[in-house]
């Protein structure tokens, strides 16, 4: 079997090494190209046809790695190796005692390979010295000769050896007479009466302890009272004084009489919540309609429950807590009953007397459902029965239905409440509708319920009805600051609900947000496209702006609400000139929003000064030079120019400090000439408030001096001129004084005049700093060794690298070997397979025949 499978490996080599190599393809020729030619290196690169390197490398291992694995188990020479065989100088012998000295040590080396210090074992007579060493046979030492816990030998020989052994006769002592034996029966009854014995002896010793015992108990009782002497009273109070306990003793008796701490219920989900409270909603709904309709209520929650005169009544619920903490008075239990309180009496008086009424109305409702011939029995019943209190005291009988006014009065109640549930608006109309002629308190209870009754977890498309929603205040909001006199009140109540369904759905409201921002730019830069200046925005439009800062955070670099809307009031300051004294009101608020806005960032606004510094311009009467530029929209003369001055002497000084409502936008030309006034000198207060403001903010600007400059001119030289009352004064001295703290605190960079003098430098200190990678520059003993190492590295993985490929080809070729073996034995096991078959054939043939013989 070897031979053909050597045959057959060395004949696929064979066919491997003639196989002719075709062609290469000029798309798989792998060029390695070398980018710098370096003097005195050895080129390696060249040109590589794929398959033809692993080719020679296979045929070079089947040439010499194959012949030695085939030859592996082979030897044709046999060689003499005993010691000394073909050694004439030394003799039979020498020769002999040496072939065995090799034997011995052989065999124990193979035996005792792991013992180190393990010798040959020594006998003596046969008989090992190791085991004589050990001493078996010595005596154990006698000083426990006492046996306990073991058994007789006699009882041992009686129970477990037969009897036999006591039947066997005992040797006798010189000089004693021999007995006879005796017999088996007369062995166990001696054995009897000796155990019974001991048992009795036992006994004996016992109750002779307990004798002794107890008298001498008795005798200890006659001699203790000899012995003890009891203290007095007063000597046991000196002697015993109890210490007073400390706070912290009080503090753990008073924690250890305090309430355990009792597991709470694990907090809801938001869904669970919202199903709740649409339910609860749900049944407060049903009931404002029952009462509406002035049904009453279902038998089955008004009717008391029927008792049995054999019920035990064992299915009671305590409803208070009516345990006591034990306590001691004056060295006695304080035995106190608590009585109840005024409260639990009105609270057990109103449930009494709603049960009594729950028994009214099912007394009343059973009378009306009954037949006539019962009536007799029910009014009988009803003669007989009087309640009583549990203190012995009667009741009243219940009274008779209410009447029919009452019953109208619960109508109208019910019909005046708002419902419980409500669907989701889909439109404006319909929400303004729902909202229309409703209190500020009621309509935000409207826009509560809508949204319990429609949050996004309780049905699949609230999250649109919702969203809905929100874009539907936003408009109602601006309808509502657009009425003549803006309801504000309104307003500021349902910005709390418009927060609520931003931080739902913040990717809808951002949205609604900037459309209507977007709405406002176009139509500013429309009106100025067609008239060339824009006019100030409504109340709605600021209003709007205030709610994009309280919804969305202002203080990003970047927002996608937040900066639109700064870029929005920017352009209202700067392309929306100033015609009357409401657009200075409107200017005011934006740019109160302004530092609103950038309260958290600090954020330089440069139209907010320039604005602020104009609002001052016109509070003063005009003049050729004032000192300073204005920006536009304010102009330094015209018709505006002098729109905040205040001329009448009695409006100065009737003027009362407060400040400027929102409200006057819509509202002053109803006013008279003295509110206006008025409202023109609030401005001025406001404009210097939020200078004040501006200055504690800008507080680290460098450049703030600068900025601040035409705002100084005007306060320090404009305004005293104006003759405004004295608390605009004082307002004036200190935002001057607060410019001056600022001035000293920063001072402007100047350049040095002459160079400054450099510090004296030492001789540079170079630090060769490694650079990993590159072969660092040494000594030519260093060079060598570090070439050896790097030569050594490689040959190494390349050794590794062909032991691994040399595995590989062995394990191809075993695999080879174990394929062939097992196709020879399935075509051998197939081949007898057919044989045994043909027999079977054959034979069943003949019996065939034979049968029908």
């Amino acid at each position: 079997m070897g031979k053909p499978r050597g045959k057959a490996l060395g004949s696929q080599a064979g066919a491997r090494k003639a196989k002719p190599v075709a062609n290469p393809n000029p798309f798989e020729v792998k060029i390695n190209r070398q980018k710098f030619q370096i003097l005195g290196r050895k080129t390696r690169h060249d040109v590589g046809l794929p398959g033809i390197s692993r080719a020679k490398a296979i045929q070079k291992r089947t040439q010499t790695l194959l012949k030695e694995y085939k030859e592996r188990d082979k030897s044709n020479v046999f060689t003499d190796k005993r010691f000394g065989e073909y050694n004439t100088k030394i003799s039979p012998e020498e020769k002999m005692m040496k072939r065995f000295a090799l034997e011995r040590q052989r065999n124990n080396e193979k035996k005792s390979i792991y013992n180190l210090n393990e010798d040959e074992e020594l006998t003596h007579y046969g008989q090992s010295l190791a085991d004589i060493e050990k001493f078996n046979d010595i005596v154990d030492s006698d000083s426990d000769t006492e046996e306990r816990g073991t058994l007789s030998a006699e009882l041992t020989a009686s129970h477990f050896g037969g009897g036999g052994g006591l039947l066997r006769k005992k040797t006798s002592e010189p000089g004693e007479e021999e007995e006879k034996p005796k017999s088996r029966k007369e062995l166990i009854e001696e054995l009897i009466a000796k155990s019974k014995q001991e048992k009795r002896e036992r006994q004996a010793q016992r109750e002779n302890a307990l004798e002794l015992t107890e008298k001498l108990d008795s005798d200890w009782k006659e001699i203790q009272f000899l012995l003890s002497r009891k203290t007095p009273k007063l000597e046991k109070k000196d002697k015993e004084e109890k210490p007073k306990p400390d706070a912290y003793d009080i503090m753990v008796r008073e924690l250890g009489f305090e309430m355990k701490a009792k597991p709470s219920d694990r907090m809801k989900t938001e869904e669970e919540l919202a199903k709740e409270e649409q339910a609860r909603l749900k049944k407060l709904e049903a009931d404002r309609v029952r009462r509406m309709l002035g049904m009453e209520e279902d038998e089955s929650t008004k009717k008391p429950k029927h008792m049995s005169a054999d019920d035990l009544n064992d299915g009671f619920v305590l409803d208070k807590d009516d345990r006591r903490l034990l306590s001691y008075k004056d060295g006695k239990i304080n035995q106190e009953i608590d009585e109840p309180n005024e409260e639990e009496q009105a609270q057990e008086g109103s449930e009494e007397d709603s049960e009594r009424e729950g028994a009214e109305d099912s007394d009343t409702e059973d009378s009306e459902d009954s037949h006539s011939d019962l009536e007799s029995n029910m009014d009988s019943e009803e003669e007989d029965i009087v309640p009583e209190n549990p203190k012995g005291k009667q009741v009243q009988a219940p009274e008779k239905k209410p009447s029919n006014a009452n019953q109208k009065g619960v109508i109208e109640t019910a019909r005046s409440e708002l419902p419980y549930t409500f669907s989701a608006p889909d439109s404006y109309e319909e929400l303004k509708s729902l909202l229309s002629g409703k209190s500020t308190e009621q309509q935000l209870v409207v826009v509560e319920r809508i949204q319990k009754c429609n949050h996004p977890s309780l049905a699949v498309g609230n999250k649109a009805r919702l969203e809905k929603l929100f874009g539907f205040l936003l408009e109602y909001i601006g309808d509502l600051a657009t009425k003549a006199p803006p309801d504000l009140k309104t307003i500021d109540k349902l910005v709390m609900q418009l927060y609520n369904l931003c931080q739902m759905f913040p990717d809808f409201a951002s949205s609604s947000v900037k459309f209507v921002l977007r709405d406002v730019v176009h139509e500013m830069e429309e009106m100025i496209e067609i008239k060339g200046r824009a006019a100030f925005p409504g109340l709605d439009v600021l209003i709007y702006l205030k709610i994009t800062g309280i919804l969305f955070p202002t203080s990003d670099f970047w927002h996608p609400v937040v900066t639109p809307a700064l870029v929005c009031m920017s352009q209202i300051l700067t392309k929306c000139p100033v015609m009357s004294l409401q657009d200075v009101i409107k200017g005011l608020f934006v740019c109160c929003l302004f530092l609103e806005y950038v309260s958290l960032s600090q954020r330089f606004v440069p139209e907010l000064i320039n604005f602020l510094a104009g609002v001052l311009h016109i509070a003063t009467p005009n003049k050729d030079n004032p000192g300073y530029t204005l920006v536009h929209p304010f102009k330094p003369l015209g018709r505006n120019s002098e729109l905040l001055l205040v001329s009448d002497k009695e409006d100065l000084d009737t003027w009362p400090k407060k400040g400027l409502p929102l409200s006057k936008v819509n509202g002053l030309k109803e006013s008279n000439e003295t509110e206006t006034n008025h409202i023109r000198l609030s401005c001025v207060s406001v404009c210097l408030n939020l200078i004040k403001r501006c200055l504690v903010m800008y507080s680290t600007l460098p450049s703030l001096s600068e900025v601040m400059k035409p705002i100084r001119v005007l306060l320090t030289e404009h305004i005293p001129e104006c003759g405004y009352p004295r608390e605009l004064q004082e307002l004036c001295q200190s935002v001057l004084q607060e410019m001056e703290n600022q001035g000293r605190n920063y001072q402007p960079l100047v350049c040095e005049k002459s160079k400054p003098v450099p510090l004296k430098l030492f001789t540079p200190k170079l630090v060769k700093v490694l650079e990993f990678g590159r072969k660092q520059g040494s000594s030519k003993e260093e060079q060598e060794r570090k070439r050896l190492i790097h030569k050594h590295k490689r040959e190494f993985k390349g050794a590794v690298r062909e032991i691994r490929k040399d595995n590989q080809f062995l394990a191809r070729m075993q695999l080879t070997e174990i394929m062939e073996r097992d196709s020879e034995r399935k075509r051998k096991v197939k081949q007898l397979f057919s044989s045994l078959a043909t027999q079977e054939g054959e034979w069943k043939a003949l019996k065939r025949k034979k049968f029908k013989k």
